[in-house]
């Protein structure tokens, strides 16, 4: 049964100028701190022990912060296609995007054994951490490996089911559910390919850009602008255009934030620098 939709409306819009996208982030936030909130009462019914362990975590997680580019990059797409339509629609999915994302991190921290994330321990080590705390059985690492995967996957479903209840009540709804479904398996793609160039040592430019093209240009802002284009009603040339400048974008941040990655301060980007 789909879940009501909360009660925010489209962003006070300032007295000198049109909304920004940092003004509908800041409503997409607030959407998604409701959408949060509802998803821990149900987890809380669910099972007190699994709510403490891994539903909080979830909503923590999301709520520490993030760039919340996906979101930016969803508003703007649906104010390039003019802007009309169901406003909540659009706050809507940029929260299902900060999930997805908040689902990708923790699963990357898991693969990549990284310590940190958003300046604090990374999900598996805060449960790691957690388990000794505890005394309980068996090791820490293990545990809190198999435990943050499964925070990871709980976000998914969070974000599949917020996209999923937003498509419903949209007319643009199958060609919403579509640009999801086609993202998500870009993202697992790049994820792997990832992991393939890690293992083979394959270094090639090709290679890099491969990855960085499934991994994040297409993630990050091709398929966000097409998302939030699709609910202003964009498609043909308009959604192509939008397309084509979103993947040149998305890969031009992601070769910055590969640099950040190897050579920047983990007091300033809030994960560790190798």
């Amino acid at each position: 049964m789909l879940g009501p939709p909360s009660t925010v409306t489209e962003p006070v819009r300032p007295a000198d100028g049109p909304l920004t996208a940092r003004d509908a982030v800041r409503a997409a936030e607030a959407e998604l701190d409701a959408v949060l909130d509802a998803r821990l009462r149900q987890a809380r019914e669910v099972d007190p022990v699994y709510a403490r362990d891994v539903a909080e975590r979830v909503a923590a997680f999301v709520r520490r912060g993030g760039k919340r580019l996906r979101t930016a990059f969803a508003w703007c797409g649906w104010r390039a296609a003019g802007g009309a339509g169901d406003v909540t629609a659009v706050l809507r999915t940029g929260a299902a995007l900060e999930l997805v994302q908040a689902c990708a991190l923790v699963h990357d921290d898991v693969m990549d054994g990284s310590p940190l994330r958003r300046g604090a321990p990374a999900v598996h080590v805060d449960l790691a951490r957690a388990h000794l705390a505890a005394g309980m059985s068996g090791s820490a690492d293990a545990f809190g490996a198999s435990a943050a995967v499964l925070v990871g996957d709980l976000a998914l479903a969070w974000a599949d089911d917020l996209l999923t209840e937003t498509a419903l009540r949209s007319p643009y709804g199958a060609r919403l559910h579509q640009e999801w479904q086609d993202m998500r398996g870009e993202m697992v793609a790049g994820q792997y390919r990832d992991l393939h160039a890690q293992a083979t040592g394959a270094s090639g430019v090709d290679e890099a850009l491969s990855v960085a093209t499934l991994k994040s240009a297409l993630y990050t802002v091709e398929r966000p602008l097409a998302l939030g284009a699709v609910l202003g009603g964009a498609d043909g040339p308009a959604l192509d255009a939008l397309r084509a400048a979103g993947r040149c974008a998305g890969l031009a941040f992601q070769l910055r934030d590969d640099l950040l990655g190897a050579f920047g301060d983990p007091a300033v980007t809030g994960k560790p620098a190798d």
